[in-house]
């Protein structure tokens, strides 16, 4: 095996310093996309549950509103309350 001297022993030092950084920085690299992604593949399916929630809630409060909006005395109350205000 050939023997370095001072410089090529500095130059191998510098070569595997350089080494080491570039492969800790891919793994630094690695950690940080695994984090931003790994929420989003465990999350993928909450929107759409959480639409579906929604969707329900908003359906149920149309319904009741319908049903609301069909009585005598508040369409009456709305019918007397739109032509005080075109009225003025």
């Amino acid at each position: 095996m050939k023997q370095l001297n001072s410089a090529g022993r500095a130059r191998a030092r510098r070569a595997g310093v350089r080494a080491a950084r570039a492969v800790r920085g891919v793994g630094a690299l690695v950690r940080r996309a695994h984090g931003r992604f790994a929420g989003v593949i465990r999350d993928a399916g909450l929107a759409t549950a959480e639409y579906a929630v929604v969707m329900i809630a908003a359906v149920g409060f149309a319904g009741l509103l319908v049903v609301i909006l069909r009585s005598s005395e508040i369409r009456e109350t709305l019918t007397n309350l739109v032509r005080d205000a075109l009225s003025v």
